[in-house]
């Protein structure tokens, strides 16, 4: 008995092949679409990715949907909330975009000139603080309160804490540079500095050879005391002479000689870069 022939197969691919690769090239389609309108951003682009091998189950997270509405792997299409998610992404993206490059716009220096004047507004604040309090110590006429970007600055006329010529502090003075140490007590956790100025007559005894040592025992004599008459840390507070070098008045007049001849005290705040 004859064998029957078998009936060769159909042309062409199977049906569904087709339907899947017409859907493949829509997805193609879709992302070089996508390219060609954006500039490709490392970050963004990662983010879009995951999201659509989620929702067109590339990836193991084909469950998820994008707003409301059936998914695409069950068979019916989501274009329509898709766009919404990608114009809302890319509008969140262009914000952040916008963001950073007014960050980036700011100079150096315009950075610095802010730091700057963050550093006076705590110098102010910090100046107001002190001077209600030299007031409340009734010492306003003995000293004087300034500040810079980096400290508020105490002065005391030296004539009022020694003798010429000498470093030794005087017994009249103790009251004030009492008030002074309780004021500085106030600020322990700053770091504090004495400085000794002298005016340009020259000096050489056997003591001191020269404006340089006189203001340097000087302020070495402050230090002491204040370090001796408080809780203050000696590690927060600095000491050092400045000798004629930074004269505040005309060296050519008894008087702005006798404002030269002074002693500072620098409280430096938190933002200080010294």
């Amino acid at each position: 008995m004859a064998k029957r022939k078998e009936d060769p197969p159909p042309a062409g691919a199977p049906a569904w092949m087709a339907t899947f690769g017409d859907l493949m090239n829509l997805l193609l389609c879709f992302f070089v679409l996508l390219f060609s309108m954006s500039s490709v951003d490392a970050q963004k682009f990662e983010l879009i990715a995951a999201s659509f091998s989620q929702t067109f189950s590339v990836l193991s997270g084909g469950a998820s949907a994008i707003g409301d509405g059936m998914l695409v792997s069950n068979g019916v299409s989501q274009l329509n909330e898709l766009s919404d998610y990608i114009n809302s992404m890319g509008a969140m993206a262009d914000s952040e975009d916008n963001v950073s490059l007014g960050e980036e716009s700011k100079t150096e220096s315009d950075i610095k000139e802010e730091f700057e004047q963050e550093q006076l507004k705590e110098s102010e604040r910090l100046a107001e603080q002190i001077q209600e309090a030299v007031e409340e110590q009734n010492i306003d006429k003995e000293v004087d309160v300034n500040f810079t970007s980096q400290y508020v600055l105490l002065t005391m006329n030296g004539a009022l804490l020694f003798d010429s010529g000498k470093s030794e502090i005087r017994e009249d003075a103790y009251p004030l540079l009492s008030k002074v140490s309780r004021i500085l007590e106030r600020y322990a956790e700053h770091t504090i500095e004495v400085e000794g100025h002298t005016d340009n007559i020259p000096i050489s005894t056997g003591k001191y050879e020269s404006n340089d040592v006189l203001s340097s025992y000087r302020a070495l004599s402050v230090f002491s005391y204040i370090a001796e008459n408080t809780t203050l840390d000696p590690a927060n507070i600095k000491h050092s002479g400045r000798g004629e070098y930074v004269p505040i008045a005309d060296n050519s007049t008894p008087e702005g000689r006798a404002k030269n001849r002074r002693v500072e005290v620098k409280i430096y705040h938190a933002l200080s870069t010294m």
